[in-house]
């Protein structure tokens, strides 16, 4: 599904043809640690389940990656860095290095102390990625940037929100994982779902908004992800 020119939606990740970039974010690992310490115990599938949907759904329908690019919270914890979230932190690098010639971290709010491993195991982190031939701006999406590239940006693409919809018929319902698309301060504005696996994220027809890039979703479009990604139309025309 193409979302822009060039810019292409795979399950829940991002293709660009043109740069060989495939983009993904809010892997969070490591969550199912922080629901354990608090009573919860469900089992620690994400890691598993984020590369088989990699391996099996994601990278058979991309072309050639040079470049994999995760646009944030690759990590789940704010002010540390656990034993489970180093392990597979170690882990997904190794497993993504064999399908790319180089990866990107973008910084999200949950990127605390990942310094040490970045510098190990060669990946470039950086507030921001500009793609200048197509004025394309990754950035997490926790707050808003003052830099020249944001200025410069035609498109922005984000992550943060971990956006779901929740769709009826009247007898019952369903919750997908989403992209949208939008605008702000006239710029386009894609939004991109979370690979997080233990958790749809947050239903933008019913739960507070994180972004500050969005005040209202009302006039956004949604593309939900299911066997393939669709058109769902603007957010005020699916909401009971």
């Amino acid at each position: 599904m193409e979302l822009s020119k060039g810019i292409r939606a795979i399950d829940l990740a991002l293709y660009i043809e043109k740069e060989k970039l495939l983009a993904i974010t809010d892997l969070q690992l490591g969550y199912e640690g922080m629901l354990n310490a608090q009573g919860v115990m469900v089992p620690r599938f994400n890691l598993e389940k984020i590369k088989e949907r990699l391996e099996e759904k994601i990278f058979p329908q991309a072309g050639k990656i040079e470049t994999i690019l995760i646009n944030g919270d690759l990590k789940h914890e704010f002010g540390t860095i656990s034993e489970q979230e180093g392990a597979e932190v170690r882990e997904i690098i190794e497993f993504l290095k064999q399908r790319c010639k180089e990866i990107i971290l973008v910084k999200g709010n949950h990127d605390a102390i990942l310094e040490p491993i970045v510098r190990t195991k060669g990946l470039r982190l950086l507030e921001e990625y500009f793609i200048p031939a197509q004025k394309i701006l990754f950035t997490h999406g926790h707050k808003i940037p003052e830099s020249e590239n944001f200025a410069k940006a035609k498109t922005i693409i984000i992550g943060h929100e971990h956006p779901c919809i929740t769709v009826s018929d009247g007898v019952k319902r369903e919750t997908y994982k989403c992209f949208l698309k939008g605008k702000f301060r006239g710029k386009e504005l894609i939004v991109m779902p979370s690979m997080n696996e233990t958790a749809l994220g947050s239903d933008i027809s019913r739960e507070e908004i994180l972004t500050p890039f969005i005040s209202s979703a009302d006039n956004f479009e949604v593309f939900a992800v299911e066997d393939k990604v669709y058109r769902m139309g603007k957010v005020k025309d699916i909401i009971e």
